[in-house]
């Protein structure tokens, strides 16, 4: 049943200056060219399989590392956590700062880990340290590297090595409990946590 056009007084057209419409935080973890780990707050990603995707903006260490160096940690931060990454998200781990993270008030800081007051964990199989406080952290190998040439971001295909989990978020040995573990959500540029659970799809396992 088609709705009569001028039925339409609840909705409004927008052209919002984001898109941030409810998407978990990663902390990213590069390789800097001095053997240390930059991290860069992000929100722009997707997974599929082993496969995650990731939105990065250009001009900015996390970038260049992976453009350099091809292994990554992703760090998925609990909600408990907002403050720790709002701590380093107007910081650049590129001491020339880019002209335009300049102008919206990016300031260089190369210890991320002391000014978000994180602790680093080795890695299993890849140089860029771990997040010892985020219950989630994923060692991934950069598979493709794609900048559009209508964008101001590269689309970057990561193929995931580790998962590492906090054990008390893991139930039946390889799964996550969906009870126990809650994504910190960027919506539009605010940090949320997620509500009470309405239910589960068919697919479900646990």
């Amino acid at each position: 049943m088609l709705i009569d056009k001028k039925d339409t007084n609840s909705f409004v057209e927008i052209k919002p200056k984001i898109l941030y419409y409810g998407t978990p935080i990663l902390l990213l973890n590069t390789l800097n060219e001095d053997g240390t780990t930059n991290i860069s707050p992000i929100s722009s990603s997707w997974a599929l399989g082993d496969c995650i995707v990731l939105g990065i903006g250009l001009g900015g260490k996390a970038i260049e590392n992976l453009e350099r160096h091809k292994e990554c940690v992703l760090n998925l931060p609990s909600p408990n956590l907002w403050e720790n990454v709002e701590k380093i998200s107007s910081f650049t781990g590129k001491e020339n700062i880019p002209p335009l993270k300049k102008a919206i008030g990016f300031t260089y800081k190369k210890e991320k880990y002391e000014a978000a007051e994180l602790t680093p964990l080795n890695s299993k199989s890849v140089l860029p340290t771990r997040i010892k406080e985020c219950p989630i952290q994923i060692e991934a190998v950069v598979k493709n590297i794609r900048i559009p040439n209508y964008s101001s971001f590269a689309i970057v295909e990561t193929q995931v090595l580790h998962f590492h989990a906090e054990e008390s978020i893991v139930q039946n040995e390889n799964y996550i409990d969906p009870s126990k573990w809650s994504p910190l959500i960027y919506n539009f540029r605010h940090y949320f946590e997620l509500g009470r659970e309405l239910g589960k799809t068919f697919r479900s396992e646990t």
